[in-house]
Parts: structure tokens; C-alpha cells; sequence
């Protein structure tokens, strides 16, 4: 009883989020837009567009964080395969300290969208800011909780930037990368005051220890 009660909840939610996707437009390309890695000490912060078939539902689909690694993993194909067009952007670090990770973070999404081989009628972002862009654009607070297409460019956005950090870990060893993919845990900053900073840390979030 209380597999089929939590599966009916599965079900409305999935619905919901792909007729949120309806509302926003009931016709034409819409194209979801998130971002993963703000917050770490290091690498890129990435970010992702996605625009879905009408009516696609991707099982299982959730705001990234929420979902385990493993099954961002297997989403993350399941996405490439039923997406219409989707693109990933990545700003690197030393052009976050340049800029600072707000400007860095609207860029990746520029990036990200203009990488769409299909022009959006409506792009759609999670947060509070949107990206200056050619096509209208909203925001949608939680949006990676509401918007499947959203959800999905989440799950593109943060894989993305996994993948790129455990690779990584193998040119700069020693930090850890690949267990928390630059953000600042205790054995990251451990790892900064025994090796010093490397390539791939944001200089500009580590001015208490520089």
C-alpha cells in the first residue's frame, strides 16, 4: 500500500512539473536554465539549457541537489537522448575572479543558451536573476522543483561539472577533488594550507587564507 501511495505521489509530481512547463508556453521551444557551482573554492561554474519535446516526461527527473549521483548519472543520458537541443557552458575560475561569480554565473548562461542549436520562444531560469538575452527570458524561484525542463538543465549543469572535476583531480592531486568537487569542505582546506592554491581555485573566495 505504501509503494502504490508513494508512486501515485511520483506520478503528480512529475505531472506538475511538465505541465508547468505547459503554462509557461503552450506552444513552441521552450528552454530550461540552471546552473551548478557557484558556491565552490574551485573550477568552473557551469551551466546548462535544455529544451524538451512537448509533453516529455523524464522519470525521476528532481532539482539535482535532491538526487543521488548515481542517478544523476543515469539521467543524464536519458536527458541527451530525449532532449530536442541542450548545451553546457562553463566559465572557469580565473575568469570568475575577474568578473566575480555573479557576472561568471549570467555568462555560463548566455553561453549555455546560445549553444542551443534551436531558437527558444521562452527561456525560463531557477533563481531570482535571468541572463541579458535575444529571447524573453523569466525567472522561476525553485524553479528546478517545479519546471521539468529546468530539472533536467540542472541535472546536465551539476554532471557536467562533476565529470570535468574528477578529471581534474587527476592533473592537480592531492586536493580531493574528486570526493567534493571544489567546494570547501574541512579536507579541502586542509588540503590548501599543505599544497597551497592551484589552477583551479577561485582566488577571489579564498582571500581569508592568501
Amino acid at each position: 500500500m505504501a509503494k502504490r501511495l508513494d508512486a501515485a505521489v511520483e506520478a503528480a509530481r512529475i505531472h506538475d512539473m511538465k505541465e508547468f512547463d505547459r503554462r509557461m508556453l503552450p506552444e513552441g521551444h521552450l528552454a530550461g536554465v540552471d546552473e551548478a557551482g557557484r558556491g565552490p573554492l574551485a573550477g568552473p561554474v557551469a551551466a546548462a539549457a535544455v529544451i524538451l519535446p512537448e509533453g516529455a516526461v523524464i522519470e525521476g527527473i528532481n532539482d539535482s541537489k535532491k538526487l543521488s549521483e548515481k542517478k544523476r548519472e543515469a539521467l543524464f543520458d536519458v536527458i541527451k537522448e530525449k532532449a530536442l537541443s541542450y548545451a553546457v557552458c562553463m566559465i572557469d575560475a580565473e575568469r570568475i575572479d575577474e568578473i566575480n561569480i555573479l557576472r561568471a554565473t549570467m555568462e555560463a548562461m548566455r553561453g549555455a543558451v546560445g549553444g542551443l542549436e534551436l531558437l527558444p520562444e521562452l527561456v525560463i531560469v531557477d533563481g531570482n536573476r535571468t541572463p541579458e538575452l535575444s529571447v524573453p527570458c523569466e525567472a522561476v524561484v525553485k524553479g528546478d522543483s517545479k519546471s521539468m525542463a529546468i530539472a533536467a538543465a540542472s541535472v546536465l549543469a551539476k554532471v557536467s561539472r562533476d565529470r570535468y572535476m574528477r578529471e581534474m583531480a587527476r592533473e592537480f592531486p592531492g586536493y580531493g577533488f574528486e570526493k567534493h568537487k571544489g567546494y570547501g569542505t574541512k579536507a579541502h582546506y586542509e588540503a590548501i594550507e599543505r599544497l597551497g592554491v592551484c589552477g583551479l581555485h577561485r582566488r577571489t573566495f579564498l582571500k581569508n587564507i592568501l
